[in-house]
């Protein structure tokens, strides 16, 4: 099955790059963009069945166009793919409608796989799509329940959770709040607990989707 694709990156290079990457694939780039206007502008004239974006522009961020592109109707799906894998970027990426995050060190036959799978008919058994490690991850990320936005933290565990939804390791938050490392890890444990998460990437999306960081 052909995978029509719109790519949007910055940077002439990158997008270059990808017209070879997918070159002999049954992904057909339809178009490509370099500025989230020309992201929103292109994708809604081509309504390509992916979109795949780069989280930063000159003129604003993917999510933003993303957040833009689902009010205008668009009902492809969106693959963002940029370099960092930033634990605030996916949760802003997820919140703002995306269905896949890609690192763009992930391997080809990967990147391709992911696409193919997003685009298989309803009902196809998911068991078939080839993910790598990196790819079940975010898919597993994907298909967890929202959690509570009511869950109970305390003013402590509120800082700490943004900390973390900013992508700062425990030793990092400890010297940020002038807390020891193990009193950090123990906040963590309490936000995953309260909010019901599994793990700091979706702590992060749910500070996120509630407002908790810009």
């Amino acid at each position: 099955m052909r995978v029509r694709l719109l790519v949007a990156d910055p940077q002439p290079v990158v997008r270059a790059g990808l017209f070879s990457f997918f070159n002999g694939s049954d992904v057909q780039i339809v178009d490509d963009a370099q500025t989230c206007e020309q992201t929103v502008s292109k994708t809604l004239g081509a309504d390509p069945d992916v979109l795949m974006l780069e989280a930063d522009f000159p003129d604003g961020t993917g999510f933003d166009a993303v957040q833009k592109l689902r009010e205008e109707k668009y009902r492809g799906k969106v693959v963002f793919f940029e370099a960092t894998g930033r634990q605030t970027y996916l949760a802003r990426a997820f919140s703002a409608g995306a269905d896949a995050y890609l690192l763009k060190s992930c391997p080809r036959a990967d990147i391709i796989a992911c696409l193919q799978g997003l685009t298989r008919p309803a009902g196809r058994d998911e068991s078939t799509m080839d993910y790598s490690g990196e790819l079940r991850r975010v898919s597993a990320l994907m298909r967890r329940r929202p959690v509570d936005a009511l869950s109970p933290l305390t003013e402590r565990e509120a800082q700490v959770l943004r900390h973390v939804a900013l992508g700062l390791s425990n030793k990092e938050i400890a010297l940020s709040l002038s807390l020891s490392v193990d009193t950090v890890k123990e906040h963590v444990q309490n936000i995953l607990r309260k909010l019901e998460v599994n793990d700091r990437t979706q702590a992060a999306v749910w500070a996120v989707r509630n407002k908790q960081i810009p």
